[in-house]
């Protein structure tokens, strides 16, 4: 591989993981019913409208869920592996596996946007308890929904809330579980963002 693919390869990949992670925030803030008018959401809308406001007039919402924005992120998984297989000089593997293997990385790019979100969280409640400030509103509205059963399992003593330990348990062995069952369907996980 060639300085120049390899340029290529992490600029294109670099691209695309940033906007696939700006949908699937999206799928995840109308999925929580987060603060549609806090402006890291107003961004979130405005940089991902062009491409899911068309895309809903085919694909409508179900039941809250943003099927538009989801099937988007997949789409953007399909190129990035493609993208780099092309760039690599790989052959194109049948177009199901593009999708079992997109389906793959957007499942990780989740779990991992889940384990970022939980991890600062943690740290924001030690430096910035209290704080008022839009992305913090928009990270506890994200992870609470996830945190409130754990929190039912293992209560806070003393002040202290050790949920968290639980759901990073539950974090690592989702990651574990992808990264075996990507390799079982014969995925490398440098083509995937996510894995």
């Amino acid at each position: 591989m060639s300085a120049l693919n390899e340029i290529l390869g992490y600029l294109i990949q670099t691209a695309l993981s940033l906007y696939m992670v700006a949908m699937l925030l999206r799928f995840l803030l109308q999925l929580v019913k987060a603060d549609f008018y806090n402006p890291i959401s107003q961004f979130l809308v405005k940089v991902t409208n062009p491409l899911v406001i068309p895309l809903r007039k085919v694909i409508p919402g179900i039941g809250g869920l943003d099927l538009a924005s989801l099937l988007l992120a997949v789409l953007l998984q399909v190129l990035a592996i493609v993208a780099l297989m092309l760039l690599n000089g790989l052959g194109m593997p049948n177009p199901l596996m593009l999708v079992v293997w997109s389906i793959l990385g957007i499942v990780g790019l989740l779990v991992n946007i889940y384990f970022f979100a939980l991890l600062a969280m943690i740290i924001l409640s030690w430096i910035a308890g209290g704080s008022s400030n839009p992305a913090i509103s928009l990270l506890h509205q994200i992870t609470e929904p996830v945190m409130a059963p754990f929190r039912k399992i293992l209560p806070a003593m003393g002040g202290l809330d050790f949920s968290p330990i639980l759901l990073f348990i539950l974090i690592n062995v989702l990651q574990i579980a992808l990264r075996h069952l990507a390799g079982g369907v014969g995925l490398h996980p440098a083509l995937v963002i996510g894995l």
